[in-house]
């Protein structure tokens, strides 16, 4: 049914996956509610449209994520790339940590599988290094998992290059995944440079910039009661800023004539094969709005007119608050 559907390779991996995968973080009350009912129709879009990688992690709603998504799989197992990541914790306080010791390792992962109802995860991602355990002992402890057959490939999550380079000397990285769009591209690029010369894929999150490249968030007031209220990019003279660069990719996109998020992601995805793109949303329509950006074709005057409205930090305020940003990049 979805043959025709273009398949990259995360780096040297067996897996191969849609160049647009869905990233379910929003599913779980990150970005204001979303009932089960309406998670579940996401998912489901995504699938019917083609789309074979889904994006979770244990600690999106604290376990609810994987438990949706392990609903939403049933039947349709043999459809999906799945990807869930393991590191973040919360404690008794609510306050949040890391956790990259290897037994830990071994406790998520099955705490994971049981969630999803799956006896082996596709992919794997530390989802946040734990500068307090050497990268190679909760790289060791992932590489057991794979060889017990729980794991097919595994990856990190917002990575130094010094850290990947010491990960895959462990065990082959199929694919880092850090923060990538035409406002954040700086560590993104760094990091390119040292997946590409390992062999390693690149998974890009927030290729929207939590939504501002979509053009639909006109005031800092319409993400009041969500965590995007938190992230300096939507703060005061920040999102002023930010706003007037996404005119111009409005500009750009009616030249196009596609939206705004269908170029931002097509510019993504037209940075090499080796990159993935993963939006999230949780709006059924605005998957398959998400999904026609693999009809975009960019020219060399288009990447030239994106450079030039979007040179390398182009963006308005950190990627995260201040308590964030100390975890990335690590």
């Amino acid at each position: 049914m979805h043959n025709h559907i273009p398949r990259r390779r995360l780096g040297q991996s067996s897996l191969w996956v849609t160049p647009l995968g869905l990233g379910l973080m929003s599913l779980s009350g990150i970005y204001g509610s979303s009932s089960d009912e309406n998670g579940l129709a996401v998912i489901h879009r995504a699938l019917d449209l083609g789309v074979n990688f889904l994006d979770s992690a244990d600690m999106y709603g604290w376990g609810h994520n994987e438990s949706l998504l392990g609903k939403a799989l049933q039947g349709k197992r043999d459809q999906v790339i799945v990807a869930t990541k393991f590191g973040q914790t919360r404690s008794d306080t609510g306050a949040n940590g890391v956790n990259g010791r290897p037994e830990y390792v071994v406790q998520a992962c099955e705490a994971s599988l049981q969630r999803l109802g799956l006896e082996t995860l596709d992919l794997y991602y530390v989802h946040r290094i734990d500068p307090t355990v050497p990268i190679e002992d909760t790289v060791g402890a992932m590489s057991q998992l794979v060889k017990q057959g729980k794991v097919r490939e595994i990856g990190l999550c917002e990575a130094h290059p010094s850290t990947i380079r010491r990960a895959h000397a462990v065990h082959p990285l199929a694919v880092v995944q850090t923060e990538y769009s035409l406002l954040y591209r700086q560590e993104a690029e760094e990091t390119l440079q040292t997946t590409r010369a390992l062999g390693i894929g690149f998974v890009a999150y927030s290729p929207l910039g939590r939504s501002l490249l979509t053009a639909t968030v006109q005031s800092a007031e319409e993400v009041a009661h969500d965590r995007r209220k938190d992230h300096p990019r939507f703060q005061a003279d920040n999102f002023a800023h930010n706003r007037d660069r996404v005119r111009q990719l409005e500009a750009l996109a009616r030249k196009k004539q596609c939206t705004p998020g269908q170029l931002a992601l097509a510019w993504v995805l037209a940075q090499g094969e080796d990159v993935v793109a993963i939006p999230g949303t949780k709006q059924p329509g605005r998957v398959a709005d998400n999904w026609a950006a693999l009809a975009v074709e960019l020219q060399e005057e288009d990447l030239v007119a994106l450079h030039q409205a979007f040179p390398p930090g182009a963006a308005a305020g950190q990627r995260y608050p201040a308590g964030g940003m100390k975890g990335v990049y690590l």
